[in-house]
Formats: C-alpha cells, structure tokens, sequence
C-alpha cells in the first residue's frame, strides 16, 4: 500500500503527477520524516506503471531533497532543512513563473491569483 494518495490522470506526465502526489503528502503531513517510501519496484507494482517511470520519480526525489536513500535501509522521508525564509522562497521561482505564465495565458489578473493561491493554501492547511 502506497503512503501517499494520487489518482492518475490522462494527458499528465505519469512522473510529474507522482512527484506532485509525494511532495503534497509531505507537505500536509501524510508522510513525515523518517518514514519509509516504497522500493522502485515496490512503487512500480502499487501504480503499475514502469520500473523506468518508478526510477526517475524516487530519483528526483533524492535530488531534491524530499527523499534520502540508504543502503540496508531504503529510502525514508528527509527532514526538511531549515534555510532561511528568503533562500526557502527563491526555490519557488520557476514554479512561480509557470504559474504566472498561464494565468496571464488565461487572461486573469493578479487579485484572481492570490485568492486561488490563497484558497489552496488553506485547503493544504496552510495559516
């Protein structure tokens, strides 16, 4: 059983759609530090999808921090390293230009951002 909750969707990049399901898990808190994530085959098999697609996701989640890989172990959840407020919000950037981009792409203004930024923000149990 996976510790984390994604339903695949059609026209999305397989990946991508897991690397969100992940880190959405650790942000709410369903997945903490230390806890163990699935092996790449063991998450092949649970989303069937290939153990290639299965490989770059926990790969990227090493990259990234999210994830920490150990021998005899596996891999488990990383505690988040504390950086300072600026540096944390600097790695938004691009995510934030991509977001910036297709709302200008569908014509919204910056007040329609904030109060979708804002509503998901507390949906994900943000103050």
């Amino acid at each position: 059983m996976l510790p984390f909750t994604l339903e695949l969707k059609a026209g999305l990049p397989v990946a991508e759609q897991i690397l969100f399901a992940v880190k959405k898990a650790v942000v709410t808190g369903q997945l903490r530090p230390g806890d163990k994530f699935p092996s790449v085959r063991g998450l092949s098999q649970e989303l069937k999808v290939n153990p290639n697609t299965a490989h770059k996701v926990v790969a990227a989640l090493v990259a990234e921090g999210v994830l920490v890989t150990t021998p005899a172990v596996g891999s488990v959840v990383a505690v988040r390293e504390a950086g300072g407020r600026k540096e944390r919000a600097e790695l938004l950037g691009a995510e934030v230009e991509r977001l910036v981009v297709e709302a200008r792409k569908l014509g919204l203004e910056l007040d329609d951002v904030q109060t979708a930024v804002a509503a998901h923000w507390r949906k994900l149990g943000g103050k």
